[in-house]
């Protein structure tokens, strides 16, 4: 698999992974930031096929924020994960839902695809809805219609999001998502994996400061070597400077 940076110019992509392959469609008009493959989501790919494989005889269940093309959701539901893959209308309409429909045959048929906007409050969110748990259709809605399908909801046991936080703006609707969905799980808190491209170093610290003094969630930062390893074990050779600025970081709630 190439870095996405290479590949841009590409309106199908054949993306490699482990023993899978998937065929991706991707735009790069500038519409929207979401419909295009980025560095986070293949680096996250790997560490969770390296470091979070699904338990036997357990749920197992993930959920991705900013799914975007639908790389890692693809990527996780190959392990054996049963994925939730979320994103705004306009991601899941034009590349999420075609691109996971188009893999089906890749990934056992055990992913959702879920519109979830992250400036609705969560107390306005229906996870009763499968195709649209958050949309700024629901501020309209004088009920949560229940799905024809069973949907995916907490508990989860793993939240993981790739390079979805671009402008300070949307640094609290995801801390609050975050939140919401690890409070939603009242037994154990997930792990939050949170995998950026440091391009603007403030909104960068912004978000992991507020992560930590605004939000409660525990940090630790993934070792770089870590993050070697795992590319390397699901065969990815790419030179330092093809992911340099990528950063992967564990949170989880912090409960005391």
């Amino acid at each position: 698999m190439l870095p996405a940076h290479l590949t841009k110019d590409k309106a199908v992509l054949h993306c490699q992974f482990l023993e899978n392959t998937f065929e991706l469609a991707q735009l790069d008009d500038g519409a929207v930031n979401g419909t295009a493959l980025w560095l986070s989501g293949q680096v996250m790919s790997y560490y969770i096929a390296d470091n979070f494989r699904p338990k036997p005889r357990c749920e197992n269940k993930l959920c991705e924020l900013g799914s975007g093309i639908g790389l890692t959701a693809l990527a996780a539901a190959s392990l054996g994960w049963q994925v939730l893959a979320t994103d705004i209308e306009q991601v899941v309409n034009n590349v999420l839902r075609p691109n996971i429909l188009q893999n089906s045959t890749s990934t056992r048929q055990n992913i959702q695809v879920s519109e979830l906007d992250w400036t609705i409050p969560p107390e306005d969110w229906c996870w009763e809805d499968a195709r649209a748990i958050a949309t700024s259709e629901l501020s309209a809605r004088t009920s949560c219609p229940p799905s024809k399908t069973a949907s995916l909801a907490p508990p989860f046991d793993l939240i993981c999001t790739g390079d979805t936080v671009y402008s300070p703006e949307l640094v609290a609707p995801l801390l609050r998502t975050l939140h919401a969905i690890c409070n939603a799980s009242r037994v154990r808190k997930p792990v939050v994996l949170l995998c950026l491209e440091r391009r603007d170093p403030a909104v960068a610290d912004r978000l992991l400061g507020d992560a930590k003094d605004v939000w409660q969630f525990v940090i630790d930062k993934v070792p770089q070597r870590k993050l070697v390893k795992a590319l390397e074990r699901g065969g990815v050779h790419w030179a330092k400077d093809d992911w340099d600025g990528i950063e992967l970081y564990k949170l989880r709630l912090d409960v005391q």
